[in-house]
């Protein structure tokens, strides 16, 4: 307000010196700036409000000081309730406050403690609830205003859009706790063609987000026009946001907490990154370094070699869902394809595929995976692995399926070996008088020997103890079965293997 009286100040010594076609400028730039009604912008310029400022105007309070400190005691003895509520709640708590003698009002201040509004007595009760650490209303995060200024874009808005319209995603390699800094992983990904860039981020951050972004904008084989991510705050902020304006990027979102707006980059989220690394926790330079290495060949034999199927249309016939999909293609192959993409694009694409040697690449990635999992291991690995040649890696792929899984990251690491027990037995004493009771009556149970062996040896066992009891049992029941069933024990059976390994 202080603005716009500066600017009538300004404006109405040169407005009453101008001819009707002037003043009719003047009129229009100052409706436009200060957005007042015409009529009312033209008075102000006539010199009808001139030297009154605006501000709160005096002499239009209605309730006195009397009447506001009436209203804070009601108000603490209601707990402290907001104005909504409160407003319901005056006359009842007037008249039994008077009743019990607790208060005591005049007439004038009674009538204006009940014909005060909520919001009246809101802004009444603002300095008390300010003194008293009242928590205001929950405040919107700064994010907020960059989300509701970036458009929603579901998964049935994309169409048949060109190569360079990409989903965006971060995935996180926390293992299995969030706590403190670790690597996250950028998966970019093109609707068009499914080609895959992944790139590490140390930590995460807005600017080193724009930063990366720029590196890999440089490998992609297509200008990047669209950027489409979740409302994740790394994402949804003015640097995010200005960036992707000034570099002529479409900048969009999917809804919160609706997955399958992002369907593109959350597939590449399992069948890619975590294929290829795993759930291991990576922190620090040196791991961030050996991912970015990692992703190098991984981006090669992805989007070269790796076909990989697309969804073509999708119909629902009541409860059931109908979908067909294109003849799975490689991201080359899909580009190659795309009338879209430019004949310089395709003949740089073409000779880079002809210079990849897909066996080499696999070859760098399982490097790369082991490297990852010594880094991730590294207090419980204490000696490097001997990395092959290629030519013993081509040989080892004839045989690779017979060890299972090849893929060192998505190896879970070795259990502990579980302690042996480290305390007495507590039926030692007792153990051949519990073994005969168990061969002469075998379907009794661990309940019914322990309370026999209570009253054979008065306050010598506890009823803790029961479970140490029932565990042997077990064990001897095995025993048993084995050899009812093959008519030798499992002690004997490792008591002739140790014979028959003295013999050999």
């Amino acid at each position: 307000m202080a603005t716009r009286d500066e600017l009538v100040a300004a404006l109405i010594e040169r407005y009453a010196g101008c001819n009707r076609t002037e003043r009719s400028l003047i009129l229009d730039e100052f409706v436009a700036v200060t957005k007042f009604h015409r009529k009312h912008a033209t008075r102000l310029l006539q010199g009808g409000s001139r030297g009154r400022p605006s501000g709160p105007r005096p002499g239009r309070r209605i309730y006195n000081d009397a009447a506001r400190e009436a209203l804070i005691v009601l108000w603490e003895a209601s707990d402290r309730i907001c104005g909504k509520r409160l407003r319901p709640l005056v006359p009842v708590m007037l008249e039994a406050m008077e009743r019990h003698g607790h208060l005591q009002l005049i007439s004038e201040v009674r009538t204006g403690l009940l014909a005060m509004s909520a919001a009246t007595m809101d802004r009444a009760l603002r300095e008390a609830k300010g003194q008293s650490g009242r928590r205001t209303g929950r405040r919107a995060p700064p994010s907020a205003a960059v989300r509701r200024s970036v458009p929603v874009r579901t998964f049935s808005d994309w169409g048949d859009p060109a190569p360079g319209f990409i989903e965006a995603d971060l995935v996180a390699h926390g293992g299995p706790t969030a706590a403190g800094s670790f690597v996250q992983t950028l998966v970019l990904t093109d609707i068009a063609t499914g080609w895959i860039e992944c790139a590490p981020l140390l930590y995460r951050e807005q600017k080193l987000l724009t930063e990366v972004l720029d590196e890999v904008r440089k490998l992609l084989p297509f200008p990047l026009l669209g950027f489409d991510t979740d409302n994740d705050t790394v994402f949804m902020n003015e640097t995010v946001r200005d960036y992707c304006r000034d570099s002529g990027i479409v900048f969009t979102r999917c809804r919160p907490y609706q997955k399958n707006d992002q369907a593109w980059v959350e597939q590449k989220n399992g069948a890619v990154v975590r294929r290829m690394v795993g759930y291991r926790r990576f922190a620090g330079l040196e791991a961030a370094a050996a991912l970015a290495r990692l992703y190098g060949s991984v981006r090669l034999f992805v989007n070269f070699f790796q076909p990989s199927f697309k969804l073509a249309e999708k119909s629902r016939e009541g409860a059931k869902v109908r979908k067909s999909y294109h003849p799975p293609a490689t991201p080359y192959q899909r580009l190659m394809a795309d009338a879209r993409t430019t004949e310089e694009t395709k003949r740089k694409i073409r000779t880079q595929y002809e210079t990849l040697d897909p066996v080499r690449l696999l070859k760098e990635i399982r490097a790369g995976q082991r490297q990852l999992v010594e880094i991730a291991d590294a207090p419980e690995v204490a000696f490097a692995i001997e990395q092959p040649t290629l030519e013993q890696f081509l040989s080892s792929l004839r045989t690779a399926w017979q060890e299972g899984e090849v893929r060192p990251t998505a190896r879970r690491k070795a259990r502990a070996t579980k302690k042996k027990r480290n305390t007495p037995d507590p039926f030692a004493l007792a153990a051949d008088q519990l073994r005969a009771w168990f061969e002469a009556e075998p379907w009794r149970t661990s309940g019914e020997l322990f309370a026999r062996l209570q009253m054979e040896h008065p306050g010598t066992y506890a009823m803790g103890q029961i479970r140490t009891l029932q565990r042997r049992l077990k064990e001897w029941r095995r025993e048993m079965a084995q050899l009812m069933v093959f008519g030798r024990s499992s002690a004997d059976e490792a008591l002739g293997e140790e014979s028959a390994m003295e013999v050999q």
